[in-house]
């Protein structure tokens, strides 16, 4: 895969919030053509969609997943997860689970990972 911006949930529940607000204009920036995400951050976010129940989040957030690139989780995903979870606990600063499986995603598929 070439090279580009995998969106985290936070990038991606900003834009949810605000389309027309800073994301959406480094979006334009970097061409839309740059930018993915993981499949973990579209379960994240659709949780959080179901859990408020508001249906104006929900039709934005599926919106914007219908025309950004849902990156699957595959191998090598899983080894660099592995290794990455190791090496963080014997730093001793290990990350949520989930922000850990995007991160993985990111190396995995040669994208720079995006947080706010």
């Amino acid at each position: 895969m070439s090279q580009g911006w995998l969106l985290d949930t936070n990038i991606l529940s900003d834009l949810v919030r605000h389309p027309a607000g800073r994301v959406a204009e480094r979006i334009r920036q970097c061409g839309e053509t740059n930018v993915r995400t993981s499949i973990v951050v579209a379960a994240e976010l659709r949780f959080g969609a179901a859990k408020t129940g508001s249906e104006r989040l929900t039709t934005q957030l599926e919106a914007i997943l219908a025309v950004i690139e849902v990156l699957p989780l595959a191998q090598p995903a899983d080894g660099l997860y592995g290794r990455l979870r190791t090496t963080l606990e014997a730093a001793g600063t290990p990350i949520g689970g989930n922000d850990m499986l995007i991160a993985a995603h990111a190396l995995a598929s040669d994208s720079h990972p995006s947080h706010g």
